[in-house]
């Protein structure tokens, strides 16, 4: 995963100014905080949460739908 580094900010900056971090995810949509110089905690704008949650659970569906298809058999015999 690549990591922008223009979207993180230590934990004490989170701490001190979380105006910015509200105006950093608005412009961005995602950030970054970091804890002993390491990402720790990310933050999203709640509409990309949303689309990503529901992308992963049509994801979800496709999968277990090609499952069921392409086990149909098995499942019939129980």
């Amino acid at each position: 995963m690549l990591i922008n580094t223009g979207k993180m900010i230590s934990l004490s900056e989170a701490n001190e100014k979380f105006s910015r971090i509200a105006q950093i995810v608005d412009q961005e949509k995602t950030l970054i905080i970091m804890k002993n110089n390491k990402p720790k905690y990310v933050i999203l704008d709640f509409e990309q949460f949303s689309s990503e949650a529901t992308s992963d659970e049509d994801k979800l569906d496709i999968i277990a739908d090609k499952i069921l298809k392409e086990n149909m058999l098995a499942f019939k015999t129980y």
